[in-house]
């Protein structure tokens, strides 16, 4: 990806998460729809949490690196918008179709705040290193979790969903770096 711009590096790494994301969709279906958005969040905390401790010891014992969690991190933060969007729809199955359209719609989303967000800071994410953005993943975390241990409420914060768009921005910016290094 090298040489590449942001939105084509962006979208680059968009693709190949939502390929992986409708190849075990087709495997397991959508049985994530049976999660709260509570235990998304830990999946998500446990992935940050995995890298990290991959950061700090450099070996690990499972086999899966660095950037198949960022992957995963990138698909759950997707997932975590579905289910705020489909908070109240009952069904556990959805269609190849509407989960590819349901994905589009989330990233596309996200994507722009991405873009307003460099705009503003100059694209300072291309001096970090991979570890902070790995920090600010589980710094954001500690957020959404505090937010849903207050139900949803906040005073002046922003809520839970503009945390995952910058979880899932993280993670797409770490593959960048991870792709380029």
């Amino acid at each position: 990806m090298t040489g590449n711009t942001t939105t084509e590096s962006y979208n680059t790494v968009i693709s190949l998460c939502k390929a992986l994301f409708l190849k075990k969709a087709k495997d397991y279906g959508t049985a994530w729809r049976i999660l709260r958005l509570e235990s998304v969040t830990d999946q998500l905390f446990i992935k940050a949490q995995r890298i990290r401790t991959l950061e700090e010891k450099q070996i690990s014992k499972v086999g899966e690196d660095i950037t198949s969690e960022y992957i995963g991190i990138v698909n759950y933060c997707v997932i975590a918008m579905m289910q705020l969007e489909l908070e109240n729809d009952d069904r556990i199955d959805l269609n190849l179709t509407e989960l590819s359209s349901l994905f589009e719609q989330k990233v596309h989303d996200t994507r722009e705040l991405m873009l307003a967000k460099n705009h503003d800071y100059g694209e300072a994410w291309r001096d970090m290193r991979i570890s902070s953005l790995t920090d600010l993943i589980l710094m954001k975390l500690l957020r959404i979790k505090q937010i849903e241990n207050n139900a949803g409420q906040t005073i002046t914060s922003e809520g839970v969903k503009a945390n995952y768009q910058d979880i899932l921005n993280y993670a797409v910016f770490a593959l960048i770096k991870l792709d380029t290094k």
